[in-house]
């Protein structure tokens, strides 16, 4: 019994339909009704039909009701960011959360459209099953206080597990969730030691989002076997030959999964970018046992001291990596612009290439801007490649800023580790012009391949990022008016003209920040709207499949149309039915594998930071709050908090308007780069945070 079909008729019908009604309609036999309860199960754990308090069916569109994830607050509100692009994000009261926690995917009812205020009103899908936590007690009873903090509820420990200790930091499961009356019960299945060093913190970590630790006996037997075949003549049978190109891959050093690599040939009119992405496509095939893990773990996560891979290392580091002066497997994307950068012609093939050096950003950089004799010496060969390429990259960069393209320049952490896995230093991680030509080449590509596929009008996997919501914009113009820099209501169209505007003065990373801060999260969808960001109309993910599963769904989907020339209307219905959910879950994992990264530099921060306690070291202010102040030392790429208790020297207050801190006798201003001279006055592993003192 297709899902498709029953959805179809509760739609159909116009109003709320009995599990009699629709089994009546499609004549279904009683051994048939044990399927429609199945079909009819899945219907509502995917969000597309709602059971009414009557026990009736209907579809979640018909009622107004809207489906999304939660977003959850410390302070106990929350907001519900919606799976369809068109619908704005809504605010969810403290009162009105119906016991969802924080990434949960939910059902909202509107009940004030004018304020864009919800109610959740049914819970689809549980993000957190288990959690991790200190043991702490009120009364006769334990609980379990999450370390995460948007984790703002108490989970009571199940009166049966025995033996703990105020205190203890646990591993908890979630046995009962809270709904109505019920409170959120865990049963504790793991005390942890005390950590000793931070890549004890990371394993707790790991634990903390429930990330996977392996890999199936399965997923790994069958990249094994895939990686002793090999490439044969019988794959190659169909492919361009492309193994006398020139080809490189530019990576950062420490990389083992090379994606894409890249070639250049420039003619009298003409700029010829092949761009060759790992075909893994070709390994991974849908539902296979490989595709099925790939999809669950969404994304490749990169911490400071290990990667937990979406593939199996034998594919993501081995088979399916492009390694220096090994064949590979690819799919190529060849782009041919005029000498102005723009696009004229894409054509796109399954490929053999073979690259000719692993160079890193470092290496290109010293030929291109630092001019080093003995690196061009060393790549003499490549020089002339090295320099088209910059060439084209700043033609499709200015291209990209002419069309409203907005260029952040945020500084990132780097993290350099010892062989024991401690943090030496923490820096500013560097990006020159070599990140920029990797960076342009691959938007070019992924526009080419969205264009196309949305010009034949087939179901795909766009990257999506919308535009960001007036109330965001009515704030941001408050700050940059009282800021001096524009004295106009600012718009979306504006954006990029203040970026250029603040470009090396002192506002510069302020207003990346307040702008950053004020857009939607990109993500991904069966449906195209555009990505505001890169002021691009047609956006996806094609150009890395050994770590992005929507890159991956990307081609085969490319592949199957240039195979046939087109797809079924039975193959176009079965993508219009599950991309969706991919699309969603590869965004959750997303956000989820962002906060996962966030969390381990941090942990890396407050290792690196716990013998400096006492220490003076000189600052500038990075964020302003009501409750103080966050501070990013010059010496070390490191953050930590300055609480508006511990500045002794005046009463501060915030001015939201102006964003900033005032004392009220001193006339004392902090805001966004501010410099400041601080003391380490406490680092608490525990929390992960570093507290300042002002001097």
């Amino acid at each position: 019994m297709k899902a498709d079909l029953v959805l179809e008729f509760i739609k159909k019908v116009g109003r709320p339909v009995s599990f009699k009604d629709i089994s009546e309609e499609l004549s279904l036999k009683a051994s048939e009704r044990k399927k429609l309860k199945r079909v009819l199960k899945d219907l509502l754990s995917e969000g597309k039909i709602i059971r009414n308090r009557k026990g009736l069916y209907l579809p979640i569109k018909e009622v107004k009701l809207i489906t999304g994830y939660f977003e959850a607050h410390k302070e106990g509100f929350g907001f519900v960011v919606p799976d369809s692009p068109r619908e704005k994000d809504l605010f969810i009261p403290p009162y009105a959360t119906g016991g969802a926690m924080h990434g949960d995917r939910v059902v909202v009812r509107v009940e004030h459209k004018r304020r864009k205020e919800g109610r959740i009103i049914r819970i689809i899908e549980r993000s957190t099953k288990r959690v991790v936590g200190k043991v702490e007690k009120s009364g006769p009873l334990f609980y379990i206080q999450p370390k995460k903090r948007y984790l703002n509820q108490q989970i009571i420990i199940h009166p049966d597990d025995k033996k703990l200790k105020v205190g203890d930091l646990v591993l908890g499961e979630i046995v009962t969730y809270q709904t109505g009356q019920k409170p959120l019960v865990a049963r504790v299945i793991k005390v942890f030691e005390k950590p000793k060093n931070p890549k004890d913190e990371i394993e707790i970590l790991l634990y903390e989002y429930d990330l996977p630790k392996k890999f199936s006996q399965e997923a790994l037997s069958s990249a094994k076997i895939l990686l002793e075949k090999g490439i044969s003549k019988a794959q190659i049978k169909n492919r361009r030959d492309l193994r006398q190109l020139p080809t490189v891959t530019i990576d950062g050093e420490n990389a083992k999964d090379f994606d894409d690599a890249v070639s250049i040939k420039k003619t009298k009119d003409r700029y010829i970018l092949w761009v060759h992405i790992a075909d893994v496509s070709h390994y991974v095939k849908w539902d296979s046992v490989l595709d099925k893990e790939a999809k669950q773990r969404g994304t490749s996560v990169y911490l400071p001291d290990r990667v937990i891979p979406m593939l199996p290392p034998a594919l993501s580091e081995n088979l399916c990596s492009l390694l220096p002066k090994t064949p590979r497997l690819t799919f190529t994307v060849e782009l041919h612009f005029d000498n102005s950068g723009e696009r004229k012609e894409a054509y796109f093939y399954p490929s053999l290439i073979q690259t000719q050096e692993r160079m890193t950003y470092t290496s290109v950089k010293k030929i291109l801007i630092d001019k080093d004799k003995e690196e061009i010496k060393k790549y003499k060969d490549l020089v002339e490649i090295f320099e088209i390429m910059a060439e084209l990259c700043e033609l499709l960069k200015d291209r990209r800023k002419r069309r409203g393209s907005l260029d952040f320049d945020l500084p990132e952490p780097e993290v350099l580790i010892d062989l024991k896995g401690d943090p030496q230093a923490i820096i500013k991680a560097e990006r020159n012009l070599a990140h920029f030509i990797i960076e342009e080449f691959m938007i070019a590509t992924n526009e080419a391949v969205a264009e196309f596929l949305y010009s034949k009008g087939i179901p795909s996997i766009y990257r999506i990022h919308e535009e960001p919501e007036p109330v965001k914009i009515q704030h941001l113009t408050k700050i940059v008016r009282n800021l001096g820099l524009i004295n106009k209501d600012v718009k979306t169209r504006d954006f990029p003209e203040i970026l250029q505007l603040v470009k090396g003065t002192e506002y510069e990373e302020i207003i990346n920040y307040l702008l950053l801060r004020s857009l939607k999260q990109a993500k991904y969808s069966p449906e195209n709207v555009g990505h505001f960001g890169l002021a691009s109309e047609f956006y996806t993910h094609f150009t890395s499949p050994i770590r992005r599963y929507p890159d991956l769904v990307v081609h085969r989907i490319l592949k199957e149309v240039l195979k046939n020339g087109k797809i079924s209307k039975q193959r176009q219905s079965y993508l219009e039915e599950i991309l969706p959910e991919i699309a969603i879950h590869s965004s959750k994992t997303e956000r989820q594998a962002d906060e996962v990264e966030r969390d381990a530099i941090q942990i890396m921060r407050v290792w690196f930071m716990k013998d400096k306690v006492g220490e003076k070291f000189d600052g500038k202010v990075i964020m302003v709050t009501s409750e103080g102040l966050r501070i990013r030392l010059n010496e070390y790429f490191v953050e930590g908090f300055l609480p508006i208790s511990h500045m002794t020297d005046d009463f501060y207050q915030f001015d939201e308007n102006r964003y900033l801190l005032f004392g009220l006798k001193r006339k004392r201003k902090f805001t966004i780069g501010t410099p400041v001279k601080i003391l380490v006055s406490k680092v608490n592993i525990e929390e992960r945070e570093i507290i300042f003192d002002l001097l």
